[in-house]
């Protein structure tokens, strides 16, 4: 075997993200993934706001203030709506990987995305009218 043949093909690594043309099965998992980076990300930058504390109660009041902007507070809810889907699809894979429900995969993502969506919804209405 040539060492060209044991080397990855890396010139396709953008069609990880195209999911045109697949099924359900792999929506989930992009999403899946999606969700569990955005959720890394916005634990580091929330480490990092924690960290304006040992700063002083100015730089922290400038935080809370800048945290009272619509774009901020839109993040929030992406936040929330992330951490909603990403751990109801962990219970559902956790449910298919011991061997409950395997023929209901589909069925259950739905039941997933639809607590997912009306959980973001309920929060997005309690949290812009408040």
């Amino acid at each position: 075997m040539s060492e060209r043949e044991n080397k990855p093909n890396t010139s396709n690594w953008f069609m990880w993200f195209d999911v045109r043309h697949r099924d359900i099965g792999d929506w989930a998992f992009v999403l899946h993934r999606l969700t569990a980076l955005g959720l890394v990300l916005y634990l580091g930058m929330h480490l990092i706001v924690l960290g304006t504390l040992t700063l002083g109660p100015e730089a922290f009041n400038s935080f809370i203030e800048l945290a009272h902007n619509p774009l901020f507070i839109f993040g929030e809810l992406l936040v929330v709506a992330a951490a909603l889907y990403h751990g109801l699809n962990g219970l559902r894979v956790g449910l298919t990987s011991f061997g409950v429900a395997i023929p209901y995969q589909k069925q259950l993502w739905y039941v997933v995305m639809a607590i997912a969506v009306i959980g973001s919804i309920i929060f997005a209405i309690s949290m812009f009218t408040a």
